[in-house]
């Protein structure tokens, strides 16, 4: 078989958040029809165990250790030289070498990246193949420039040369390689309105669901603690977009749902909850989980999922596996961006705090009778499967010239 080179800012492997679902689909789609090079960072100690099964689907790996504290010293350097932090934040010698070895030796008939931060060991090449693909999945730099509005001081003029530098650096990644993939036309879109020069090889391939994992047919024993009802948001609780959102929804929904429901519980699903986050666990009616094996039992005993996004880009995949459990699902318009589903009919849409409050009272009076359930699960079997979206990237790359 021909060969491929994937290339990730995160173990692929095991598929339990949302980026790294959508790494693990690509893998497994090309992995079909080619020999895997993988070469990626571990940045969760609990990873390493998953090493020897990726090493047996490949034939040549390299796992680069991500230490926390040595990549921020490292990323203080793009300040000196221009470059944006996530560029030496992300540089690893071993990966590098690794890496120029590979492409230097092997002719590869696809080399795919999964992240901008990995472009940096391929960009300038020259034995990169025509078939090249970066998966940037989201509009990074317009985050970074979200960031630095909300943010005062030396903090938000750091964002704001991120946004800038990032994507200086994107724009670049894109002018070489062979195509660009986000998460949905409208990050697609504005990545063509930033980078008009590279319009024409940025496609859209969305997040997919595995609607047979994510299924209301399976039954589970009810959670202990907390017992209905309660609202649930499930994400990696140290990053900053879902701090912000269940820190919101502590403050501004939680304590009026509270006063007139009071058993009306919040639960916090997701792996290394931020200190502040851990705090609002010790607010009454809060709970907040840790790492858990396995989110579905808590959105099958859910009353509503919740997904008051602040700041966001792409897709949120906790709104589409949400809706495969035929959850009821509130949502603010930026967890909304990119999905196509239609407010009121397959989830509830909220503007501002009164309607969010109201939206949540009206999805845990079951007013609708199952219907909005129902129509959540139907959105996501008949859009967002991810055999229909993986057909699309292999359009893509069909498209793109054979190596050599």
């Amino acid at each position: 078989m021909p060969k491929a080179l994937f290339l990730a800012q995160r173990i692929p492997y095991p598929p339990n958040k949302g980026e790294k679902i959508r790494y693990w689909q690509f893998f497994l789609h090309i992995a079909k029809t080619h020999t895997m090079d993988l070469g990626c960072f571990i940045d969760d100690e609990a990873d390493w165990q998953h090493v020897p099964y990726l090493e047996g689907l490949c034939d040549k790996t390299h796992f680069a250790r991500m230490d926390p504290t040595g990549a921020k010293i490292r990323s203080l350097k793009g300040l000196l030289l221009g470059q944006a932090l996530t560029e030496p934040y992300y540089y690893n010698a071993g990966l590098k070498r690794w890496t120029d070895n590979l492409l230097n030796s092997t002719d590869y008939d696809l080399v795919f990246l999964c992240s901008s931060a990995v472009g940096q060991y391929v960009l300038g090449h020259p034995r990169l193949p025509a078939r090249s693909v970066m998966d940037f999945a989201d509009v990074d730099s317009d985050k970074w420039r979200q960031y630095g509005e909300k943010q005062g001081g030396p903090m938000g003029w750091v964002y704001r040369r991120e946004a800038v530098k990032l994507l200086d650096h994107d724009r670049a990644l894109s002018r070489a390689l062979g195509a660009s993939l986000y998460v949905s036309e409208a990050e697609a879109d504005l990545f063509r309105s930033l980078s008009p020069e590279s319009a024409a090889k940025t496609h859209a391939v969305s997040n997919g669901v595995d609607i047979d994992f994510f299924s209301p047919a399976h039954a589970f024993d009810p959670i202990v603690s907390p017992e209905p009802p309660y609202a649930v948001f499930t994400g990696t609780m140290n990053y900053w977009p879902n701090v912000e959102a269940v820190a919101w929804f502590a403050d501004k929904i939680l304590p009026d749902l509270r006063r007139e429901r009071p058993g009306f519980g919040f639960v916090i699903v997701g792996a290394n909850p931020d200190p502040s986050v851990q705090k609002l666990g010790e607010r009454d009616g809060i709970t907040v989980t840790g790492r858990v094996e396995d989110v579905r039992p808590y959105l099958r005993h859910a009353t509503v999922a919740v997904a008051p996004m602040q700041t966001a880009r792409g897709i949120q995949n906790k709104v589409l596996e949400a809706m495969a459990m035929g959850l009821k699902v509130v949502v603010s318009p930026q967890a909304l961006e990119g999905i196509d589903a239609q407010p009121g009919q397959d989830l509830l849409l909220a503007t501002d705090p009164a309607e969010f409050l109201d939206a949540v009272r009206r999805a845990s009076d079951d007013a609708d009778g199952g219907t909005l359930q129902a129509n959540a699960r139907k959105c996501v079997e008949d859009k967002y499967s991810w055999d229909s979206m993986l057909r699309g990237l292999d359009r893509i790359i069909d498209d793109l010239s054979p190596a050599g």
